[in-house]
């Protein structure tokens, strides 16, 4: 009887030990699997972001474009086209805004002073706020630091 009674306990702290060391390994592998899946979203959530960025930023430059054919464009003052070109040059105006808008909600606090920057000197180029200067020469040094800033912000993202 003492035997049976002894095998019995055994075999009872058998089971709780395997049912222990069962529970641990399920409860190691869910915490396992819990990291690996909070690491594919965040990985997820980056990529979405960064994608998200470069077309916001991909808007601007197509948008900064425009606004440099615009000033290029631009006739001279009392000239046969100067209202034509006011009332389609203002919604390139507008959009670029718009986007340099985007830019600095969505894209890295680095660009915001490069963005705003090109964007003021684009305006002053539109509007022949540059005085004998050449549209390209006066746009060269803000163009070149957004576009560096940019790449930078896209390489660290």
């Amino acid at each position: 009887m003492a035997a049976d009674l002894w095998t019995s306990v055994v075999s009872l702290a058998g089971v709780a030990l395997g049912g222990g060391l069962t529970a641990l390994a399920q409860r190691a592998t869910q915490r396992s699997v819990e990291r690996v899946e909070e690491r594919r979203r965040a990985a997820a959530t980056t990529e979405s972001r960064r994608a998200e960025q470069i077309e916001v930023l991909k808007e601007f430059v197509t948008c900064a474009q425009a606004a440099e054919r615009a000033a290029y464009r631009r006739p001279d003052p009392w000239g046969d086209d100067e209202d034509g070109w006011i009332t389609q040059t203002g919604p390139v105006m507008t959009a670029l805004w718009t986007a340099s808008g985007n830019v600095t909600l969505l894209c890295d606090e680095a660009l915001r002073e490069p963005v705003r920057t090109y964007g003021h000197a684009l305006n002053a180029a539109v509007w022949r706020d540059i005085g004998d200067v050449e549209v390209n020469e006066h746009l060269e040094e803000a163009k070149t630091a957004f576009m560096n800033a940019a790449r930078a912000s896209l390489a660290g993202a």
